[in-house]
């Protein structure tokens, strides 16, 4: 897919996108060929335009909820939080492949398992605002394309706060999904 001046990688994320592109070629089989290299460009690029589709950005970038979007941290976790009564706050998390604050230390199989089932690798479930109940109907191939593309992005530290139970104090804007009053 061409890009236009503004979609340009910049040289940092030009080498890390051919690092991750030779290290998904070899988990492919990558015999040298240019077309196994092709696959693996192709690969990224699909799990891109995936999360991009999947509106990822929304959830799980500062900023964005808030209408300026901090590119420097694309996917890095929000800092708004999503207030369901009577459970909690919850803060879309860090997906960048940072190990202290992100998904660094899990597998692609889990990340999988995350964003398909709703459970996270220590067994607690994600906020029901996530929609894994959508990603749970993507095919296997669209699903490891998300997996690597969100494990080719730049590592971002970030620690998002929370979660927080329905009576604790948050430190972070909140939206309120609130049922209708009753009749």
């Amino acid at each position: 897919m061409p890009m236009n001046k503004n979609q340009a990688l910049k040289p940092t994320t030009l080498c890390r996108t051919a690092f991750l592109t030779c290290v998904i070629a070899a988990a492919m089989g990558w015999n040298g060929s240019a077309e196994s290299a092709s696959a693996a460009a192709a690969q990224l690029a699909r799990g891109k335009y995936l999360v991009e589709l999947g509106g990822c950005n929304d959830c799980h970038t500062p900023g964005s909820l808030r209408g300026k979007s901090d590119a420097a941290h694309y996917l890095g976790g929000s800092d708004v939080g999503f207030d369901i009564p009577k459970v909690g706050v919850f803060v879309g998390s860090n997906l960048t492949p940072d190990k202290e604050t992100g998904l660094g230390n899990w597998t692609k199989d889990q990340i999988i398992a995350a964003f398909q089932t709703g459970t996270r690798p220590d067994g607690r479930q994600l906020a029901t605002i996530m929609p894994w109940q959508a990603f749970s109907k993507l095919t296997k191939q669209d699903a490891e394309a998300i997996a690597d593309y969100l494990m080719s992005l730049k590592p971002v530290s970030h620690k998002v706060p929370g979660p927080f139970g329905p009576d604790e104090k948050t430190s972070v804007f909140v939206m309120s999904l609130r049922p209708p009053a009753a009749q």
